[in-house]
């Protein structure tokens, strides 16, 4: 069957929960990706920040090969070596003692959330801790996750859990006015990035870790898109110089394959004991040979040195774009997480340089999000350019 077959045939059994482009991939090679016909696109969206190695890297396909060969799945009635060492890796790079293993991003929060209620429910023998989250954030669309991502829209047809408290992204005092003898946790990312590409202040995030601390409340990182060295560092919160309680992580993490986790500092961590919380899958072998190889191949082809040269470029060419042309408001964002916000809806930009080859993604209806495999190089931003400026003077 062609392209247009499958979509249809797609159409016919799949909900409609997505907003799909018409186009069938197929396969991925390097930073780009082909579809059913052959057609090659400059791949800028990483299957959301999750392909950071790109495709096809010969390495990791290997690893993963030889790990089917020996144990894909065990249960977490055992032990198995893979997810120790990831577990590890995880341990080394976020500064937090103890990890637990998800299947995405927000079990990961999920996970955390439950983490933050306990410790207030051993604290204060109640189980109505409230939490603060972010206004514009996104942590996923489970209940739990859903409950504290912060656009109504996403929340109101389904309802929320009690006790979640929104304020305003870079803005202490209005965090700092909503914290209560019930708030168990503050939860945000690192990186705004479906809410706009928007880095949280150095000051803020310094000042809710001294809050946190003067109250005795976990501060919860999200790092699942900002992670994993696409700000140029392994973790975002690094270049703050503070470190979270928790910090929840996916998307890079597996390159690929679905994994998440939620790292917590030892004596948080201490809360959750056998029965309080569990996953069929999580810390599966496979998934967690992922992990580990992945974590190999960061250091062995030096991807934070390549990110922090490529994005200080990829700035410099998202800037002149915005000089040049009145449509662009402002370039926002830090290392390969950049966004540019348009006066208009970016939705026929995208789609136009779909069609010319570029694959992009937005963050909110004005914003395109730039969050390429962070093996990219110089002559592939200028690729990106030359498309992207050429949409942009078509609809000028």
């Amino acid at each position: 069957m062609d392209s247009k077959q499958w979509i249809c045939a797609a159409d016919q059994v799949l909900m409609h929960t997505y907003g799909r482009y018409p186009v069938v991939l197929e396969r991925g090679e390097g930073v780009y990706l082909y579809d059913l016909d052959g057609k090659k696109y400059l791949d800028f969206g990483a299957g959301i920040a999750v392909f950071a190695l790109g495709y096809q890297n010969r390495e990791y396909n290997d690893a993963l090969k030889a790990q089917v060969d020996k144990l894909l799945h065990t249960s977490n009635y055992f032990y198995n070596v893979p997810a120790a060492k990831a577990c590890e890796k995880i341990t080394q790079m976020t500064g937090l003692e103890r990890v637990f293993l998800t299947n995405s991003g927000t079990e990961a929060v999920e996970g955390a959330i439950k983490l933050a209620r306990k410790v207030y429910y051993n604290k204060c023998g109640r189980s109505d801790g409230e939490i603060i989250a972010m206004n514009h954030s996104f942590h996923g669309r489970s209940m739990g996750a859903l409950s504290v991502t912060g656009t109504p829209k996403y929340r109101e047809p389904f309802g929320t859990l009690s006790g979640i408290v929104f304020a305003d992204y870079n803005h202490y005092e209005d965090v700092a006015a909503k914290v209560t003898e019930k708030t168990c946790a503050v939860i945000m990312e690192t990186v705004q990035g479906e809410g706009g590409l928007y880095p949280a202040d150095k000051e803020f995030l310094k000042k809710i870790r001294a809050l946190c601390d003067d109250k005795g409340i976990l501060l919860i990182l999200d790092e699942i898109q900002c992670g994993m060295g696409r700000t140029g560092t392994m973790m975002a919160y690094e270049q703050y110089g503070i470190q979270p309680d928790v910090v929840t992580l996916a998307k890079a993490l597996g390159c690929g394959v679905p994994v998440g986790a939620f790292a917590a500092k030892e004596e948080a961590a201490a809360a959750l004991v056998p029965g309080d919380h569990g996953s069929t899958y999580g810390g599966n072998p496979f998934a967690a040979a992922a992990i580990c190889k992945v974590f190999e191949l960061f250091e062995k082809q030096q991807v934070l040195v390549n990110v922090r040269g490529v994005s200080a470029y990829l700035a410099e060419k998202l800037d002149a774009l915005a000089e040049k042309y009145s449509c662009i408001k402002e370039r926002r964002g830090i290392g390969l997480m950049q966004g540019l916000e348009f006066d208009r809806p970016v939705k026929g930009i995208i789609g136009k340089a779909m069609d010319a080859g570029l694959i992009t993604f937005s963050a909110g209806e004005r914003i395109i999000r730039f969050v390429p495999p962070l093996v990219i190089g110089k002559e592939h931003v200028d690729e990106m350019i030359g498309i992207l400026e050429t949409v942009i003077a078509g609809e000028m």
